[in-house]
């Protein structure tokens, strides 16, 4: 069962265990960190779950799709590891993937 190290907007560290084909994002809910609103349920039709990819990893994940790059253009606090974590799927090859939850806009 891969691992997710995810930092909070306060700087905790939680390290959640991640069932293999869920989004980040619903590893994140299920793992009781509730700053990361998801308003959208994993529908890819907001930003409201904005992480950073530590940069170690940014290479594993598949491309964005326009619609993510788009969405995540609304954003004050995207960099190039932003995206969105409805779209990252875990998979025992991103096992100890790092993120960082992203400012709110």
């Amino acid at each position: 069962m891969p691992q997710l190290i995810v930092t909070t907007r306060e700087g905790e560290e939680r390290t959640l265990e991640a069932d293999a084909g869920l989004s980040v994002m619903e590893v994140i809910r299920d793992g009781g960190i509730d700053e990361l609103l998801a308003l959208c349920g994993g529908c890819c039709s907001c930003a409201t779950c904005h992480v950073h990819i530590d940069p170690a990893f940014v290479d594993k994940l598949p491309a964005m799709s326009e619609d993510e790059s788009d969405l995540l253009d609304s954003s004050d606090h995207r960099d190039a590891t932003s995206r969105l974590s409805c779209q990252v799927m875990m998979s025992d090859a991103l096992d100890g993937l790092r993120v960082r939850i992203a400012e709110e806009d």
